[in-house]
């Protein structure tokens, strides 16, 4: 895969790597951190500069951002409601749950949002409860750009200076992007045996 993508940058340049970060938001197997890295080499090799291939790289990430939160709003949060009473415990969430959920993400979902994106695994995901919480599109699409355009500067420029050696840098994020799935799994399996049903 690597190779693959590697070839995609040099031939696409700038172009490659907006359509390389957009497939990874909406199909997140494809990952940013070896994405990033090599468009971050090939600006060090030149002719792309490293800014065009931030910049390509964030735009194309906000497309597939901003294709999950459109796709989110329009399920909105009241088609939920049968699910939720169906699958409640696998789930892991109450309809109470959700519409605390609601509350708190008016107030600071922008937040969620931010750190989110910067988030290993779960970067592609946090969309999903922006569109059906429905957060304001202005507020979602600066909130997300910010913490799109932190993530892939960090990831080109680790690149640009790693060069070959960009290895090093799944070395670090590797165990982290794992380490982040674990905590998730348990929550969950904790979430699960703790579930009680609504009276």
């Amino acid at each position: 895969m690597t190779e693959w993508i590697g070839r995609l940058i040099a031939e696409g340049g700038y172009l490659g790597v907006a359509l390389l970060m957009f497939i990874e938001t909406i199909f997140p197997p494809i990952p940013s951190e070896v994405i990033m890295p090599l468009a971050g080499i090939e600006a060090a090799r030149g002719p792309m500069s490293i800014w065009g291939v931030i910049a390509s790289g964030t735009t194309g990430a906000m497309l597939g951002n901003t294709a999950w939160y459109f796709l989110a709003r329009a399920l909105g949060v009241d088609r939920l409601r049968p699910f939720v009473r169906k699958w409640g415990r696998w789930l892991t969430v109450t309809w109470r749950d959700v519409q605390r959920a609601d509350k708190w993400f008016d107030r600071k979902g922008w937040l969620f949002i931010m750190i989110g994106r910067m988030t290993p695994s779960i970067r592609s995901l946090v969309s999903v409860p922006a569109g059906i919480f429905e957060m304001p599109l202005k507020t979602f699409l600066i909130a997300s750009t910010v913490g799109t355009l932190g993530w892939t500067t960090l990831l080109a420029l680790l690149g640009q200076k790693l060069g070959e050696n960009y290895e090093a840098i799944g070395a670090y994020l590797g165990p982290l992007s794992t380490g982040v799935m674990v905590l998730m799994a348990l929550y969950y399996v904790f979430r699960v045996i703790r579930w009680r049903a609504e009276h």
